[in-house]
């Protein structure tokens, strides 16, 4: 090669390395400040709790504060557009559950929930159980699919509100077994179970959580749970899947993102703490505690999560019509 060409190599190569060495630097250092974490949902809620939850484990970790912004509004979609114009420096991050991914099915939003975004790590999950009012004549789910078939429109569903997986869950099982049934949505799942224990409604995809203490009381029948094995809490209760209903594997997930295009480095120094954090004894515990089971995934296969997600209910919002006001 001639002098002069490989000057001119040098010279091209100089940016890519300073880039390098510039990434490099700024993860090297990372965090120098405090973080931000956006909760797009009420505070108390689970986006809220999870936020202050894995941010003190962060502070802990790198002495820098974590600080939950609450940014409730229009169903997630207001957090949302805040990080999406945030800085993509790894100081402003995002809680969230799986409604990120499934509300702009359900409204417009000014962003693709999965690729405006950057991926980090997935936290935790929780799955169902289809729960009924000890007056309904079912103790098995093909004695109720047979109801529902004999009394098609007469039996109600709860939902923690339209859009919410409960709701969801609820219109899938009703077009996987060709049933019809009629859909009641309350704001939040503590008022859908009230009515559920008074007998107003029949039939409520409840958290595993939520629907326990009833259940071991005799004053709910829990059919089948949504987990792809049996619940710990619930070992008496089949799976879907055992019922012969593999498609309703479903479960609510939490996990962390951050606005679009953050440098890889500071990704996988977040994504690796959280992972770190998640296996220790004591954060496994404080999830269990409330019903919640880790769940550590990579940058990649947090996105791969997503994309199931959307896959699997937009053909069920679609053929349900389900429409969202924000």
């Amino acid at each position: 090669m001639r002098t002069s060409q490989l000057r001119r190599t040098l010279i091209c190569g100089l940016p890519a390395l300073g880039l390098t060495r510039a990434a490099w630097a700024q993860a090297s250092t990372y965090p120098s400040r405090p973080i931000t974490m956006i909760s797009p949902n009420a505070p108390g809620g689970l986006t809220s709790v999870l936020g202050r939850m894995i941010g003190q484990q962060l502070t802990q970790s790198w002495g820098q504060p974590v600080v939950v912004d609450s940014r409730a509004g229009g169903n997630g979609i207001i957090g949302g557009r805040a990080l999406h114009g945030a800085q993509p420096d790894g100081y402003t991050l995002m809680s969230i559950f799986n409604t990120h991914t499934l509300v702009p099915l359900l409204t417009p939003a000014p962003y693709d929930p999965i690729n405006d975004f950057t991926p980090i790590a997935t936290l935790c999950a929780t799955e169902f159980a289809l729960v009924v009012h000890p007056s309904v004549q079912a103790n098995t789910l093909e004695e109720f699919v047979a109801l529902a078939k004999a009394r098609p429109g007469q039996l109600n569903f709860a939902s923690s509100g339209t859009g919410a997986m409960p709701h969801l869950a609820g219109e899938l099982f009703a077009m996987l077994r060709g049933i019809k049934m009629q859909h009641l949505p309350y704001k939040g799942s503590a008022p859908a179970l009230t009515d559920l224990l008074g007998g107003q409604v029949q039939l409520f995809f409840s958290p595993v959580k939520d629907a326990i203490p009833y259940v071991k009381a005799g004053r709910l029948r829990a059919l089948a749970v949504s987990g792809d094995k049996r619940s710990a809490a619930l070992p008496e209760i089949p799976t879907f899947a055992e019922s012969g209903v593999t498609e309703l594997q479903i479960k609510t997930w939490a996990g962390i993102i951050g606005p679009p295009g953050m440098p890889r480095d500071i990704v996988d120094k977040l994504a690796t703490e959280i992972a770190r954090i998640l296996r220790t004894a004591d954060f496994r515990e404080k999830l269990e505690s409330q019903g919640l089971e880790v769940l550590i995934n990579t940058p990649e296969q947090f996105i791969a999560v997503m994309r199931s997600d959307t896959a699997r209910f937009s053909r069920v919002i679609k053929s349900a019509n389900i429409k969202l006001d924000t």
